[in-house]
Parts: C-alpha cells; structure tokens; sequence
C-alpha cells in the first residue's frame, strides 16, 4: 500500500477531485497555503494499493496545470521605489509524494 500526498494549486483542485471520484479513488482534501509565493493549495491524501499507484499519478498530471504567474521579489533591506520588478515564475501543476505504508486501519 502507498500513501501518495499531491500538493496543487486551489484553482485544479476541484477539477482533480472530481476526476479521483470518477476514477472511485478515496481521497482526504486538506487546505494549505504554499510558503513561495503564499497562494492557497489543496494538499490530497491519497491511499492506494501499490497496483493503483501509476492511475493516481497520471489522473493528477491530467488535472494539475502548470501556468505562468508574476511575483515581485523582496530584496533584503530593499525599499519602496528600490527598483523590484515583477518576474515571471512557474505556478501550479502538482508536487507529489509516494511513500510506503507500513500498515492501514480504518474505525
């Protein structure tokens, strides 16, 4: 058995979901905030049987988009009118981690 936990951006979250429950995958939904560029994600708990691992994997990579987004920096001891400029960064998409599970109960 595995424990696969998938980090997305809130705006696929509901997207993926669905796609989960169509594909009868279990799933815990927790609210979370990324510490980068502090925007609300969506981390899924997901406990699968080893078979179904790969499923898991590419119904995320089908629901979790990578978008192009704009931050401005926080230069250190920088300020107002320092000069920061916007800069575009890579958001969204899925960070995934699968890890074994020793053992599984439910009550």
């Amino acid at each position: 058995m595995k424990l696969i936990i998938a980090v997305v951006q809130d705006r696929d979250s509901n997207r993926l979901s669905q796609a989960l429950v169509r594909e009868n995958i279990p799933v815990t939904k927790l609210a979370s905030t990324g510490g980068f560029l502090r925007a609300g994600n969506t981390t899924f708990l997901i406990g699968v049987d080893d078979d179904r691992v790969e499923k898991v994997l590419e119904t995320i990579r089908e629901n979790s988009q990578v978008r192009k987004g704009w931050m401005t920096p926080h230069m250190v001891g920088g300020t107002e009118g320092d000069g920061s400029y916007p800069v575009e960064v890579q958001i969204g998409g899925a960070t995934v981690f699968v890890l074994s599970v020793e053992r599984f109960e439910h009550f």
